[in-house]
């Protein structure tokens, strides 16, 4: 987890453009280095650095004596990189993960470079020798990217919005800001002034594809029957192997533990691997929510189970509802679910950063996307409608789920990690028969449930635990903690101003005061940048008005919470 910025032909004195990369400072605490690229005056990269691997070599941009003229600014992780560097026999100067890329561009070139990569990245590749500059984003963009391009050829690109919306450049119309698409990466020219012309956009993965990488993956070919028993065998395979190759840090590894399904997974396996590879400390896991909710209550009992080093973080929703503002200028968007989830995130991120030495966090996140774990999949029409909702929900994660937890662990300079994107274990579980995947006797989720039964992995009550929408476990269930921000916020906005809504933000317009006022605190930090968000997240196949799983006729909160 780091911050990369960088300019191409700029028109502006870039001292004076610099100070526009320290906005995303937070996401890099060890070190900063700004750097102008020989032979190109207008040209420069900006990097924050997180050190997680290699503490000696790790600054950016990266360059070394073998290919004088590559440069490479990159956020992420390489989980392969040991891997391809025995198997193409590369002569590595650094023990930099980031390394690979360089290795692997010039021997293959960009795309298969691209395909090659089994990790989250977002990176910048500039080629001063061939006059190229590349972009790419991972999969499900866990890593996040931003770009800026004027008619006239000047590129700006950065982790996060914020970082670029304040670059000046000689042009009269505004340049748009836009998210780089996941699962992409795209080539341009490199002109002597400075200056781009884009002449490559392409996708080089799609999730429902097995990922290129696996035939040098340590996990051998599996069996291909769908009979259930070696179905759910190579689910408990591949998803093991998911957590295990994300074990590679020099900093302590910590776990997200909300007691849902999802996380409790990732924390037991987690700890058992830990164990497995000897790692010099035990596993924390850490939970958040006001005293004696859903959430902190199964967290508690999850966290016995497996022996972790527990943390809980009480907030009460005065803490929470004061923390929105904040949220909401890291986020970088007015979705209201992802608003709501992102505030109990946030304050548990500021706790690690404060009260823990602990820096890489492993999540949860995904799970519900892939195995179709929301609560409306139990209305989906037909097997093949829920399935094609989840690769349409996976292809969304950036702008909803993985934006939020990207974002709030970023703001305290931690890293994040989500074993359920892992590109193999999703591209198997997308392959299985739709009918295979599908809610049943009631419980969504079931097919990866049933893969842990009897393990004794997790509490067996916590295995079959209903959904809770995160913005609700971490309250009381007479109280969920969006009912808490409604009321709150109802005197924020009064009902004049909710009339003419339309008219004031014709696009997305809001539909509650909630709304509204987030509405309200983005176009104050990002004015006129509604358009990064397409459109709100919300169920599908039910008249829905409210993201949340409480107003759905279909939720039956537990009866023992």
């Amino acid at each position: 987890m780091c911050g990369i910025w960088a300019l191409f032909g700029s028109d502006e004195c870039l001292s004076v453009q610099c100070t526009s990369a320290m906005k995303i400072a937070h996401r890099g605490p060890d070190a900063f280095r700004f750097e102008n690229v020989n032979g190109f005056t207008n040209c420069c990269f900006g990097f924050h650095r997180l050190a997680i691997v290699d503490q000696l070599y790790g600054m950016q941009p990266l360059r070394i004596k073998k290919f004088p003229f590559l440069w490479l600014c990159y956020n992420g992780e390489i989980y392969n990189h040991q891997t391809l560097k025995k198997q193409f026999e590369f002569d590595h100067q650094t023990k930099v993960d980031g390394e690979i890329l360089l290795h692997l561009y010039d021997r293959f070139g960009i795309q298969k470079m691209a395909t090659l990569l089994d990790g989250v990245f977002a990176f910048v590749l500039l080629d001063t020798a061939n006059r190229k500059v590349f972009l790419g984003r991972d999969t499900y963009g866990v890593r996040p990217l931003f770009k800026l391009l004027t008619d006239d050829g000047f590129l700006a690109v950065c982790s996060e919005a914020k970082g670029l919306i304040d670059i000046t450049h000689a042009m009269a119309t505004p340049a748009s800001v836009t998210p780089f698409l996941p699962g992409h990466f795209e080539v341009f020219d490199l002109k002597q002034n400075g200056k781009v012309q884009s002449i490559q956009m392409e996708p080089f993965h799609c999730c429902t594809k097995e990922p290129a990488h696996a035939v040098y993956d340590t996990v051998e070919r599996l069996p291909t029957s769908f009979d259930e028993e070696t179905v759910k065998s190579n689910i408990r395979m591949l998803f093991e192997n998911a957590v295990r190759k994300r074990l590679m840090a020099h900093r302590r590894i910590g776990c997200l533990l909300s007691g849902g399904l999802d996380s409790s997974l990732v924390a037991a396996t987690l700890v058992k691997l830990a164990k497995e590879e000897k790692l010099q400390y035990p596993i924390q896991t850490f939970s958040i929510g006001s005293e004696g909710s859903p959430d902190i209550i199964a967290a508690r009992k999850v966290a016995a189970h497996i022996g972790s080093e527990h943390h809980e973080v009480n907030f009460t929703a005065e803490e929470g509802i004061q923390a929105v503002e904040e949220v909401i200028f890291h986020l970088e968007t007015y979705d209201i679910t992802t608003i709501r989830a992102s505030v109990g995130m946030y304050l548990i991120s500021k706790y690690i950063r404060e009260k823990s030495d602990s820096v890489v966090i492993f999540s949860g996140e995904g799970a519900d996307e892939l195995t179709q774990g929301y609560i409306y999949f139990h209305k989906a029409p037909t097997p093949a409608a829920a399935a094609e909702d989840c690769v349409r929900l996976l292809k969304e994660l950036y702008l909803f789920d993985v934006l939020r937890a990207d974002r709030t662990t970023a703001a305290h300079g931690l890293e994040l990690r989500v074993p359920f994107l892992d590109h193999r274990f999703t591209a198997y579980y997308l392959s299985l028969p739709e009918d295979m995947r599908t809610a049943k006797h009631g419980v969504e989720k079931h097919l990866l449930r049933d893969s842990f039964k009897g393990l004794n992995l997790i509490p067996d009550d916590i295995l079959w635990r209903r959904k809770e929408a995160f913005s609700d476990g971490i309250m009381s269930v007479k109280k969920s903690w969006y009912t808490c921000l409604q009321e709150h916020l109802e005197s924020m906005v009064n009902d004049s101003q909710m009339e003419r809504a339309h008219k004031t933000f014709p696009h997305l317009p809001p539909h509650s005061k909630e709304a509204y006022y987030y509405r309200q605190v983005f176009e104050k930090l990002f004015p006129g940048r509604a358009d990064w968000l397409t459109h709100y997240w919300m169920p599908r196949w039910i008249n829905a008005t409210d993201p949340s799983a409480r107003t759905l006729s279909i939720y039956k909160p537990d009866k023992d919470q």
